[in-house]
């Protein structure tokens, strides 16, 4: 069973970085694709950032040029590097590991960037 456990949240001002950590632990294998969501208050999940094993990433338009995702695959494990960040970047940034088709969440870290 793999287990997903982020860190790295907290309360920033507009303006300011933070940067999120994942490790995907108990697979054998480098996980497939790492990525991170987000899902603010009243809003449905949103798809942040992903990065494959071969480090191919993609983002949304809402962050691009903001946030930077980086893995470790001998660790199974993804950063997300967010800079400038806005009040609208507030939300629980939930990281998810795809392994053979198998999706795994973590429990979500709380982002919260104060006007």
């Amino acid at each position: 069973q793999v287990q997903v456990v982020e860190s790295g949240g907290g309360l920033v001002q507009a303006g300011g970085s933070l940067r999120l950590s994942c490790t995907a632990s108990g697979s054998r294998s480098s996980i497939n694709v790492m990525a991170w969501y987000r899902q603010a208050p009243g809003k449905q999940r949103e798809l942040v950032a992903g990065i494959t094993r071969a480090s191919i990433t993609n983002y949304a338009d809402s962050v691009k040029g903001r946030f930077t995702i980086s893995r470790d695959n001998a660790k199974n494990t993804v950063y997300l590097q967010m800079s400038s960040l806005k009040p609208e970047d507030t939300a629980v940034y939930y990281c998810n590991a795809l392994l053979y088709g198998v999706s795994f969440w973590g429990q979500g870290t709380q982002v919260h960037v104060s006007s």
